[in-house]
């Protein structure tokens, strides 16, 4: 039998979140104005996920697993962005260091969430950065609100989304509590058939192990005859100690 090469290409394109507006699909994109939302208990009681990306390198445009700071492992990108951060600053080089602040790693936020209105499509995943996440956890850490993932008493949250208005603004997200409380569902007999269909989070994106990182890496460096790219030999796995720099660099790429 034969790979359905269909299947393959909408798994990809679900693994990408191309398909984030399809009902079908497991990603939240919100529609312009409000919508309301309810985060869903989990159950590992953390409900607001942290994952760490490395973007700009090859043709990974939803990001690459950070080895090192998701799964506590080797990464070849934060070693090279470290060494080309240093190099940087040791020659005065602001292209090497904004190279290097491209590459370093970048903390997105993920929280299983059902979209009112829209309750038979399941739980969907959302995806935020770090000022939502900040909302997000300071509604949570409120007593005014407990529990707000509850599923009999839990709040529901409208989230307002507006489009760009100018080229190359971002979209602006706000995030207001509802007063009141509610049931996750009017039915509340369907609710644990509804959690059991929570996303996988580990499966979200693909993980890469070091040497795949690294062939990628020096994949992009191998098309690029920028300084940079001859100066990986001699770079890539510096052992010295830390300096100055690298405690900066640490500082920058800690939140």
């Amino acid at each position: 039998m034969s790979i359905d090469m269909e299947l393959m290409r909408r798994k990809l394109a679900t693994l990408r979140g191309d398909n984030k507006g399809d009902s079908n699909s497991v990603w939240f994109k919100p529609d312009e104005g409000d919508t309301d939302i309810r985060i869903i208990p989990t159950n590992d009681g953390d409900p607001l996920k942290e994952m760490f990306f490395h973007y700009n390198v090859g043709d990974h445009r939803g990001g690459i697993l950070c080895p090192k700071r998701n799964f506590s492992e080797a990464c070849p990108i934060c070693e090279f962005a470290s060494s080309l951060w240093r190099e940087g600053s040791d020659n005065n080089d602001e292209e090497s260091k904004t190279l290097a602040k491209s590459l370093f790693v970048r903390t997105r936020y993920f929280s299983p969430v059902v979209v009112r209105g829209r309750e038979d499509e399941g739980i969907k995943v959302y995806g935020y950065g770090k000022t939502a996440y900040e909302l997000l956890l300071g509604y949570i850490l409120d007593p005014e609100y407990g529990d707000v993932t509850d599923t009999t008493e839990g709040t529901d949250i409208t989230l307002t989304y507006t489009k760009p208005t100018k080229p190359g603004a971002y979209p602006q997200t706000s995030l207001k509590m509802r007063r009141n409380t509610s049931t996750l569902l009017e039915d509340t007999e369907a609710i644990p058939a509804l959690l059991d269909g929570m996303p996988d989070f580990d499966g979200l994106f693909e993980r890469l192990t070091p040497a795949q990182v690294d062939a990628i890496l020096d994949e992009q460096l191998a098309g690029d005859g920028s300084a940079e790219s001859r100066s990986r030999e001699t770079t890539k796995y510096s052992t010295t100690e830390a300096t100055d720099v690298d405690r900066a660099f640490n500082e920058l790429v800690a939140g």
